[in-house]
């Protein structure tokens, strides 16, 4: 935890802003990272703000290192500040998915290994008991390229011990975010199917089923 002792590096670029949070790009004692702040958001009132700041650093956190655990890469937690809503993160280098289904370049049969690999390892999350609950082409990094094993980033919208209705939100956003980026979206869908199916080979099934209810809710609202 972060104390007088070890203060947390306060200047540096901003790599992204986001919705929620702005990353910035430090040294950690020699090691590239990011420092992850929670914004305040002024349209909430402060106690209320505050609360769910904490809270969602909190919930990053033990995701993040559940996530490990099951063998999903993750960036290792340098140094975690509750009292600002701050982590510092390793930064894991690599391209996004969403780059590599953008890249024009790529072959055809390692998208498919990188696609498939996506699903085994959210195929393991969920049956290790964690949704990612903010699961886009843009929060998978590559780090050994589109052969090696995916990293996923920001876990801060998940859960632990999640019902069979988050893990199909989670399902249903990957299949609609492949089918938005890639000509070849209904194969690619099926191969990370099948690697989920084999990172989660007892859970598999219903996941689906409500992936496609969702899908079904959805279309008809």
């Amino acid at each position: 935890m972060s104390d007088d002792r070890v203060p947390v590096p306060e200047e540096g670029p901003t790599a992204h802003r986001g919705a929620e949070a702005t990353l910035r790009r430090v040294d950690w004692w020699g090691f590239p990272a990011l420092v992850k702040e929670r914004d305040s958001k002024n349209y909430r009132p402060k106690a209320l703000d505050e609360r769910l700041r904490r809270e969602r650093t909190r919930t990053e956190v033990r995701l993040l290192v559940d996530a490990r655990r099951l063998g999903v890469r993750t960036p290792i937690i340098y140094d975690v500040d509750l009292v600002h809503h701050r982590l510092t993160l390793e930064e894991i280098p690599g391209p996004t998915l969403k780059q590599l289904l953008e890249d024009g370049t790529l072959a055809p049969e390692e998208l498919d290994r990188a696609v498939r690999g996506f699903g085994m390892a959210l195929g393991r999350l969920h049956a290790g008991g964690v949704s990612h609950g903010d699961l886009t082409s843009s929060n998978v990094l590559y780090p050994d390229g589109p052969g090696g094993p995916p990293a996923f980033l920001d876990l801060s919208m998940g859960s632990r011990s999640p019902g069979v209705e988050e893990l199909g939100i989670d399902l249903h956003l990957v299949e609609e975010d492949l089918k938005s980026l890639h000509a070849r979206a209904e194969a690619l869908v099926r191969t990370f199917l099948a690697g989920y199916e084999a990172g989660n080979p007892t859970g598999a099934k219903d996941v689906r089923q409500r992936a496609k209810a969702i899908k079904g809710r959805i279309r008809y609202a």
